[in-house]
């Protein structure tokens, strides 16, 4: 049920702060959620040579089972094979595929092979025909669950069957160091690099180690 602003005022006395005592500037509603990944997804029909589409709109939906989504328009050329196959495999996308990255977002697969033009080596999936390609540090192996028609995109629902990982960022004991791969993030039109640690899950309620100790540093 959707409260009306209105309606949220009679129920709280207190209220708001009047929107002139903030700085704020209003916009009409826009797609301004960023930074989000820009991945390289990739798809093939049988046959044919594969193909690669960048796509920005793409997100983990849930986690069992394993799920992921990408949005797509219609208009697209990978847009038919995925939809045809119920197929494709999201490639992350590190500093050194960049270039490619965007390569493969602005020209189309009608017309140009982007393997060969960016000179990306495609390689075999263990799970699904769609290959993966091997210069990305992580391919997520995805078959397509459900498709939903929204207006201009449509939004591809995919459950992961498999994911293959670059063994160079595997240390001595096995561990693999996902943030050790120079991952990238697209935002507002533009790529940046990931920067700074800033902190890691719950360390806002973590309680201090020396303090569990009772020791203090000197």
């Amino acid at each position: 049920m959707i409260i009306r602003k209105a309606e949220w005022m009679r129920k709280n006395k207190k209220g708001l702060p009047e929107r002139n005592s903030v700085s704020r500037e209003e916009w009409k509603p826009g797609n301004m959620l960023y930074p989000v990944p820009a991945v390289m997804v990739s798809c093939c029909r049988p046959e044919e040579t594969p193909n690669i589409i960048t796509v920005a709109w793409t997100g983990t939906i849930c986690s069992d089972p394993p799920m992921v989504s990408v949005s797509l328009r219609k208009e697209r050329y990978s847009y038919d094979i995925i939809r045809d196959t119920g197929q494709f495999v999201i490639n992350l996308v590190n500093q050194e595929l960049v270039r490619a990255a965007d390569y493969c977002g602005v020209k189309s697969g009608r017309e140009v092979d982007k393997f060969r033009e960016m000179r990306l080596t495609p390689f075999a999936s263990r799970h699904i025909l769609a290959p993966g390609i091997a210069e990305s540090p992580v391919c997520l192996e995805c078959q397509v669950t459900e498709r939903l028609s929204l207006g201009s995109h449509d939004l591809f629902l995919a459950e992961i069957l498999g994911v293959s990982v670059d063994k160079k960022y595997l240390d001595e004991k096995g561990k693999f160091h996902l943030n050790h791969c120079g991952l990238t993030a697209y935002s507002h039109g533009e790529y940046y690099a990931l920067g700074q640690k800033l902190g890691s899950f719950g360390y806002s309620v973590r309680k201090n180690k020396a303090k569990r100790t009772g020791k203090t540093k000197k």
